[in-house]
């Protein structure tokens, strides 16, 4: 499948969209912290559902950038891990919404929504970034963005090598 354009996938942006808004600014980092920790687990699942050798480590690539954005952002604020346990019992849904917008889908629509998930959060980092006076944390927002473009380039290339 060389083209994504045509499938009928779910807007990550538009389904995150309301569950950020309910968290107060200063916290989001944290709760999308917690998304870029479910992400890496999803990608070690997919290294373990492909078969070749290159897939696997470049899958597994992925997993490592997710959870050094979620390193990275945690290590911005004294109170992470508490901040986190609260945003998880204040927002429940957060897991049960990134199970369900990949679930019974096809491996391929899995990496063309989790590509697109990825562009968007480059562009929320960004976003971070440009509102941020510390130059030490608007350098960390952009580092992750960097780290997700690179996620979503190895899915673009899985989906573009696919027949």
């Amino acid at each position: 499948m060389s083209s994504t354009a045509a499938l009928d996938l779910p807007n990550v942006g538009a389904i995150l969209a309301p569950l950020l808004q309910r968290v107060p600014r200063a916290q989001q980092p944290l709760l999308l912290a917690i998304a870029e920790r479910l992400a890496a687990t999803r990608y070690r699942d997919w290294a373990s559902a492909v078969t070749a050798a290159s897939s696997q480590a470049q899958l597994h690539a992925c997993a490592d950038r997710e959870e050094e954005i979620a390193q990275r952002i945690e290590g911005m604020y004294t109170d992470a891990a508490a901040t986190q346990r609260a945003l998880l019992r204040d927002h429940p849904d957060l897991e049960e919404i990134n199970r369900s917008v990949f679930a019974g889908r096809p491996l391929a629509h899995q990496f063309a929504i989790q590509a697109q998930g990825e562009r968007l959060g480059a562009a929320t980092w960004r976003a971070f970034a440009q509102h941020e006076d510390d130059p030490s944390r608007r350098a960390v927002f952009e580092t992750c963005a960097v780290l997700e473009e690179a996620s979503a380039g190895v899915l673009e290339g899985h989906l573009a090598a696919a027949p």
